[in-house]
């Protein structure tokens, strides 16, 4: 999946996160900031780099604020940034777990 254009998904709420995603060419770039990325931050990388393997995401960049959301709304926020910045009207639901 191309990331074309900028998104967003999220809140700054607490339990919840905010991704951000911009076009990059050449390369991808995941920058997480978490309050708890001491305990969580290897998981918190697991999830979104799976996340973006899964819908094929190759460039671009992800900035991801979390505030201690669980695994399930990683996930979520990262595939409604990453769609809205696609910017595509077929979602191939298979690929979103």
């Amino acid at each position: 999946m191309k990331i074309i254009k900028e998104a967003l998904a999220g809140t700054f709420e607490s339990s919840d996160l905010l991704v951000k995603v911009a076009p990059a060419a050449g390369e991808l770039t995941v920058v997480i900031n978490s309050e708890v990325i001491k305990q969580f931050g290897e998981q918190i990388k697991q999830v979104v780099n799976e996340t973006l393997a899964a819908l094929g995401v190759t460039e671009g960049t992800i900035i991801v604020d979390d505030k201690g959301a669980l695994d399930c709304v990683i996930r979520a926020r990262v595939q409604s940034a990453v769609l809205r910045a696609a910017d595509t009207d077929v979602i191939e639901w298979e690929k979103l777990s």
